[in-house]
């Protein structure tokens, strides 16, 4: 027998919650043909890599008046011209990448990690930097 919650709300919340189950799970097998001009997917890593940074760069930058011209898009085509690969093949590499959830998530861990050690070797930089062009402070 089964009981549903008395309140119309916590049905509400039921069905959303149900759909998003079937559809992780229904994610499993990768239905999506594989391109015919599929980025191989070290260069895929790289070019997402660049992506972030560029839209990171946009994003702290559109404030700027030259930034303030252009947009996040204008960023995207420079990463796609220094890759050279056309959209239409980036985009259907990246469907066909996200369509296997397993796997994207480990490419996409694998952008992460790259961005964080871009970060703390910039931060260490920037450190080493404020402590040599600071000579009045002494280290103790």
């Amino acid at each position: 027998m089964i009981i549903w919650p008395a309140e119309k709300g916590m049905k509400n919340k039921i069905i959303p919650l149900l759909m998003l189950i079937f559809a992780f799970i229904s994610c499993d097998k990768q239905y999506i043909e594989k391109p015919d001009q599929l980025i191989r997917e070290k260069k895929m890593i790289e070019m997402l890599v660049d992506i972030q940074l560029a839209e990171a760069t946009y994003n702290h930058m559109r404030n700027d008046s030259i930034v303030r011209k252009s947009s996040s898009v204008n960023f995207y085509h420079s990463v796609l011209e220094k890759y050279n690969v056309p959209d239409s093949v980036f985009e259907k590499s990246f469907v066909y990448y996200a369509s296997d959830t397993k796997k994207f998530e480990k490419m996409y861990r694998e952008v992460v990690n790259r961005l964080s050690e871009m970060e703390q070797e910039y931060s260490g930089r920037k450190n080493e930097e404020l402590e040599l062009g600071n000579p009045a402070k002494e280290p103790k």
